[in-house]
């Protein structure tokens, strides 16, 4: 995550907390509920290239043997590997 888990809570609090103070959203659920919602897929957002890496290091396990014998380069590979799947998922990061 490119930001500390520390900050979701305030961010979520503002961004919620200006949505409602607006009028642009009228809650349904307790705000606690909706505050708890929110934070939550704001960080599954983050967390987005956090799994994209982890799976990058999966595949690249694969070639290790010829990683190590220094026929490919890792660090090339592996931003090769992500750009390919990023492309493929139309993710943005």
């Amino acid at each position: 995550m490119r930001i500390p888990k520390s900050w979701v809570r305030p961010i979520t609090e503002k961004i919620v907390g200006e949505l409602t103070a607006e009028g642009l959203v009228s809650p349904m659920v307790p705000l606690a509920a909706l505050m708890d919602e929110a934070e939550a897929i704001i960080t599954d957002e983050l967390m987005v290239e956090d799994r994209l890496n982890d799976e990058v290091r999966e595949v690249l396990r694969r070639y290790e043997g010829e990683i190590e014998k220094g026929n490919l380069d890792y660090r090339r590979m592996f931003d090769l590997t992500k750009q390919r799947l990023v492309r493929e998922r139309n993710l943005v990061l």
